[in-house]
């Protein structure tokens, strides 16, 4: 990586919580407790940054997993891991490469995230290849839009991919999510709280491993 790349990926870490403050504030943390607050046995979460979920999730989890591939990323998250969720262990790695075996977990959880892999297929057929049969995947992503949004998306997209280390802001995960053979039946769109735009469609709840 340049070391361009490595200054915004620790400026992007150091920035994450404050930026999110107030969408959090707005709705988003108790859209995120909702969603999380049903699962048990084995969850494994991708691309869990700087660990905002932590909290929220049940102490009768059988066992909890997280990954974060940004190097400035996994330090922050395991400083909050060992202060919020001491059990929970902590992978270095990308959702599109899981260094798991098959069907090993009963859920999974991506909240904000694949917007940033690149690339959304391989990364839904990882988790689906370590999910067990029935298994459940809990999303809350940010889409792209429709008319002048859309075209305001497309516009920015370049520099987002930059400021956002990687962040697409047209991608259409609903539509990966079925290529992918996950059943959408109970993913709702919906609008991100006080956010601009170009970010605040959404999609959100939970896709069973079909």
């Amino acid at each position: 990586m340049s070391i361009i790349g490595s200054v915004l990926d620790a400026a992007h870490a150091r920035l994450y919580d404050p930026i999110m403050t107030k969408v959090e504030a707005a709705g988003l943390r108790d859209q995120r407790r909702q969603l999380l607050a049903g699962l048990d046995g084995d969850v494994l979460e991708i691309g869990a940054g700087t660990g905002l979920n932590l909290d929220l999730y049940s102490d009768g989890l059988r066992s909890l997993t997280l990954t974060e591939p940004s190097p400035p990323m996994v330090q922050r998250l395991r400083r909050r891991v060992g202060e919020t969720r001491p059990d929970a262990t902590v992978v270095t790695a990308g959702a599109d490469r899981l260094p798991f075996d098959d069907a090993t977990f009963d859920a999974a959880v991506s909240t904000l995230v694949l917007c940033t892999v690149p690339d959304v297929g391989r990364a839904l057929a990882e988790v689906r290849r370590v999910l067990r049969p029935g298994g459940r995947l809990v999303v809350i992503e940010h889409v792209r839009a429709e008319g002048r949004t859309y075209r305001a998306q497309q516009m920015l997209e370049p520099v987002q991919r930059v400021l956002g280390r990687g962040c697409h802001l047209t991608r259409d995960t609903r539509s990966a999510l079925r290529a992918a053979a996950f059943d959408d039946t109970n993913i709702v769109d919906g609008q991100m709280p006080v956010a601009p735009p170009v970010v605040r469609p959404i999609i959100a709840g939970v896709a069973l491993a079909s």
